[in-house]
């Protein structure tokens, strides 16, 4: 997959959960979100240049190193993080504050702990909309 579509999808799948993020599961609106988000699911399972089995969150955390910068604040280096872990993190930090050397460690570990409660509050929906069909 080239950048680009990489970062088309991950700005894509960002928006969404946005907008699923502001509705309750079983909402009327959800369906069309969802169907966005199942796509999405489907082209990164399906993408022959990430052939191997997508990481675990805990996986991903543990996989990226943390530095102490010389300014007192720890960092994280941006080329340890896994795709698409890293195009995920850096759709959900557009205007975020960081230092040149990388980003705040802090955004990155608020990044994964959102990351769980988005990620629960799609199955919340994928259920309440698995109970009407």
């Amino acid at each position: 997959m080239t950048c680009d579509l990489l970062r088309e999808r991950e700005r894509t799948r960002r928006r969404v959960l946005w907008a699923l993020a502001t509705l309750q599961p079983g909402d009327s609106n959800a369906p069309d979100l969802l169907a966005i988000l199942n796509d999405l699911d489907d082209q990164e399972r399906s993408d022959t240049s990430c052939s191997d089995k997508p990481l675990e969150l805990i996986d991903v955390r543990n996989s990226v190193s943390v530095i102490r910068h010389n300014s007192g604040t720890d960092i994280i280096l941006e080329q340890t993080i896994p795709q698409p872990w890293r195009e995920r993190f850096h759709q959900a930090s557009i205007g975020s504050t960081r230092i040149p050397e990388g980003p705040y460690a802090a955004d990155w570990d608020k990044f994964l702990t959102e990351w769980q409660h988005e990620m629960q509050h799609l199955q919340n929906h994928r259920v309440a909309q698995a109970a009407t069909t």
